[in-house]
């Protein structure tokens, strides 16, 4: 056999995704509440939508998705230029610090944040800054404000915070693009975006889409794999000043978003009534399962997302293994905490139970 060919050494460093554990049994037994999915399936009208373009997949995607620009030009009130889509959220991610760092630049977000935003990073051979989140899981602004330096390119800012769950308040926001180098992409990570605005304190959020319309160096996020259901699919975009988006667009991945998942999307979009009333119905059960964790005694940040954080510790791998041992899965972060995707009924009352036990140690 021969050698192995060289490839770059510092992968080594690089750590791989991690995805959500997977619940092992007979559905209905089983739950899995670690990857942020919605309990429902795709919306009224997606299916059929998908099936058909199934029966051309012997054609390529159309490498401009431009029906679904279109639908989300005129859903957002911008011109298609300010658009840019990826397969999830994430891609578009990539996109911003390929697009803006060479190797050596800095790419800052809080920690702990989205997983994918230090691999991202150091793919791309960027330096990881990463700024300590506040006590109660929120964004330290002002940290973040003064650790800006002269190689700072991109600033990820994820509101709702994951996995920790709260918001960016709006004054806070302003404050820091306020101070902010207009040379540096801010970017607002609002995968979460719509159990935000369907959040009693709705008012209060900010809408990063209607920031970067006013502001040159802001991006604006959003998924369709959330609240749309499409998370099998992987449909995400990015909202910006064209100037910014043409630069993200040459980042893109060819054909990148499938023709099934962008009629799927297309198909989505039609079905907002629908998608919004699953919101709201996410957002009370994950209310009251937050107060009844919160009347056990438990202490639990703002839960702005589809999911809530419980700062565990050292016991978070023990709580994790009695939520399995109840046939349910959790997304563990030894020695820090434990996200948990607010699911089926039954599932979250199982997760209530072993937070009432108090999950003895192993």
């Amino acid at each position: 056999m021969t050698e192995p060919p060289e490839l770059r050494q510092d992968l080594t460093g690089i750590p791989s995704y991690r995805a959500g554990q997977r619940a092992e049994g007979k559905q209905g037994d089983v739950f899995s509440l670690a990857s942020n999915e919605t309990v429902y399936g795709p919306l009224p009208g997606v299916m059929h939508a998908a099936q058909a373009r199934v029966e051309s997949s012997h054609r390529y995607p159309d490498p401009g998705s431009s029906k679904l620009l279109a639908e989300l030009a005129n859903k957002h009130g911008v011109e298609e230029d300010w658009i840019s889509t990826g397969t999830g959220s994430v891609a578009i991610c990539q996109q911003a610090v390929v697009a803006s760092c060479s190797p050596g630049d800095e790419v800052m977000f809080a920690w702990r944040s989205f997983e994918a935003y230090p691999i991202i990073t150091k793919l791309a051979s960027a330096r990881a800054i990463q700024v300590p989140l506040l006590p109660d899981g929120r964004h330290d602004l002002d940290l973040m404000s003064k650790s800006i330096t002269d190689r700072t390119r991109v600033v990820f800012i994820c509101t709702p915070n994951n996995p920790t769950g709260p918001c960016v308040p709006e004054t806070e926001l302003e404050d820091f693009l306020a101070a902010a180098p207009s040379r540096v992409l801010i970017v607002l990570d609002e995968a979460y975006y719509e159990f935000a605005h369907a959040s009693k304190d709705a008012a209060e959020q900010v809408d990063g889409i209607e920031i970067a319309k006013r502001r040159s160096n802001v991006l604006a996020l959003r998924t369709f794999s959330k609240a749309y259901g499409l998370a099998g699919l992987r449909v995400g975009y990015g909202i910006a000043n064209p100037a910014t988006t043409k630069s993200l667009r040459k980042a893109a991945l060819p054909f990148g978003v499938s023709a099934v998942a962008q009629a799927a999307a297309v198909a989505s979009l039609a079905a907002e009534d629908t998608m919004w009333q699953r919101v709201h119905e996410v957002v009370a059960e994950r209310d009251r399962v937050v107060a009844e964790a919160r009347n056990l005694g438990w202490e639990i940040p703002q839960a702005r997302g589809n999911y809530y954080w419980l700062p565990l510790g050292e016991r978070t791998l023990d709580f994790a293994q009695a939520c399995v041992s109840r046939g349910v899965t959790v997304r563990a972060f030894p020695d820090e905490g434990a996200r948990v995707t607010v699911g089926e009924t039954e599932a979250n009352n199982r997760v209530l139970d072993v937070l009432n036990s108090g999950f003895p140690q192993r």
